[in-house]
């Protein structure tokens, strides 16, 4: 893995002005993977050994940009499209996070709402907002669970608000900021962003598939929806919903809507419209879920375009074995390509909540957000950084297929395509640096201990101790 690793980060090398300062950077991006503790950039300068030279060269790269965020992430984009057929189209998740921080001048924090609360009562947490885009990843053969590769991440600050009796000017000025700053237009911004990077690169004909969240399904991110581009969003149940324009000559401009369609929860209440079985791949196995679909119908965020509703039926399930059936509540999604088959449709929806693995692993396993840093360029870059280094670790781990060099411990369940954890595939890479740092054999290190009844029952193995100390 560690060689897949380093052949991977390798192709970024165009992200980087001169070469030391890129051989600098896959040193800590390894660190970065690896380290113990905090991530923050003393602790990278730690687990490579380097806390007793200069350290200000680490820092300069961050601080001073000495790396393109644009193109760091561009081997992680042609990896992942190397590895879909060429008829498949590249299916997307959007979504933003937040990053706690304590600081009151770092850059870009600000009282946000914070989505871990209760229902029953709005909280406010000091933090950062970065807006993330995963491709999904597929398995080799078969259906299955995708992965999710980060192929870009921003910081996405709200506008700064002027003092109280700030002049009329700072106050127009900021209504703009406001608009311009939306995570939903900056979304829609990134989007194009990605949709230009793919017919450059010579995937123009490729689809682009973006599932997002409802708070992404709003007007300005589905109206100006890039060309060869689908969006899928998750729709409010009372949404307001017509039929098409039915062509005539009349004076004036067209019209956009047609008759007042029902809701879409009156429409899942409603008998006439047939629930239609479809098979996607969810929760480790194959369900069949309860469907109905409704072409040709417009709403207020798509414009004059002919969008798909769709509303899922809950799956039923038993919070213990033997009690009663419990389901949650249905979703209601839209399309903005009405001829997208239902079955791909449901898939590439699901797989959305591979960006939400994504951000649990970027802030817990790898310390997202904990570098001690505030300058704009800083706090812009190393969360990057790491998402890159991030993406580059779940690259090497589908390609090598001898990455796996732990064993799996005795109370693992025997599944013969179980998935990988990335706490796993941190530990495997830790076990072949480690490993060879201490000249250790990694492949058979630990023998079954003796069944007698004079055996020890505890055995001072230094190598099983660290290797499994993290997996």
């Amino acid at each position: 893995m560690s060689v897949e690793f380093e052949r991977l980060f390798d192709r970024c090398r165009s992200a980087f002005g001169q070469e030391r300062t890129f051989a600098r950077a896959k040193v800590l991006a390894m660190s970065a993977l690896v380290g113990l503790g905090r991530r923050t950039v003393s602790g990278m300068l730690c687990t490579s050994a380097q806390q007793f030279s200069d350290w200000s060269a680490a820092y300069r790269i961050f601080e001073e940009s000495r790396f393109d965020r644009e193109e760091i992430f561009r081997p992680v984009r042609q990896a992942v499209l190397e590895r879909l057929d060429p008829r498949e189209p590249l299916v997307a998740m959007m979504d933003d996070t937040l990053i706690r921080k304590r600081g009151r001048k770092v850059h870009g924090a600000s009282w946000r709402r914070d989505p871990l609360g209760p229902a029953f009562a709005t909280n406010f947490v000091w933090g950062q907002r970065y807006l993330q885009i995963s491709g999904a990843l597929p398995p080799a053969s078969g259906p299955g669970q995708a992965r999710g590769i980060p192929m870009d991440l921003i910081h996405a600050p709200g506008a700064s608000r002027p003092r109280r009796n700030a002049p009329p000017e700072e106050w127009r000025e900021y209504r703009k900021q406001q608009q311009r700053m939306r995570i939903s237009a900056i979304g829609a911004e990134r989007l194009r962003a990605l949709r230009a990077k793919l017919d450059e690169s010579g995937e123009r004909d490729r689809a682009l598939v973006v599932s997002v969240d409802g708070g992404f399904t709003n007007r300005t991110t589905f109206r100006p929806v890039p060309p060869n581009t689908i969006l899928i969003g998750r729709l409010r149940k009372d949404a307001r919903l017509f039929g098409s324009v039915v062509p005539k000559p009349r004076r004036g401009r067209p019209r956009w809507f047609g008759e007042r369609l029902p809701t879409p929860e009156e429409m899942r209440q409603d008998d006439s419209i047939p629930w239609a079985g479809v098979e996607a791949f969810a929760a480790g196995k194959s369900h069949v879920f309860k469907v109905k679909t409704v072409s040709s119908i417009r709403w207020s965020g798509t414009g004059s375009r002919d969008v798909r509703l769709v509303i899922i039926a809950p799956l039923a399930y038993r919070a213990r074995k033997g009690s009663q059936l419990l389901y949650r509540d249905p979703t209601y999604l839209i399309c903005t390509s009405p001829g997208l088959p239902l079955s791909k449709l449901l898939q590439a929806y699901i797989w959305r909540w591979e960006i939400e693995v994504n951000f649990r692993d970027e802030k817990t396993l790898l310390g997202m957000g904990e570098a001690q840093v505030r300058t704009p360029q800083a706090v812009e870059n190393i969360p990057s950084f790491i998402a890159a280094a991030y993406a580059f670790l779940l690259l090497s781990n589908t390609t090598d297929s001898k990455s796996s060099d732990l064993p799996p411990p005795k109370w693992y369940p025997a599944r013969a395509h179980r998935r990988e954890s990335t706490a796993h595939m941190i530990g495997c890479l830790r076990s072949q640096l480690w490993g060879k740092a201490m000249g250790l054999n990694i492949t058979h290190f630990a023998s079954s201990p003796s069944h007698t009844p004079n055996a020890s029952l505890f055995q001072n193995s230094l190598s099983s101790a660290v290797y499994y100390a993290f997996k």
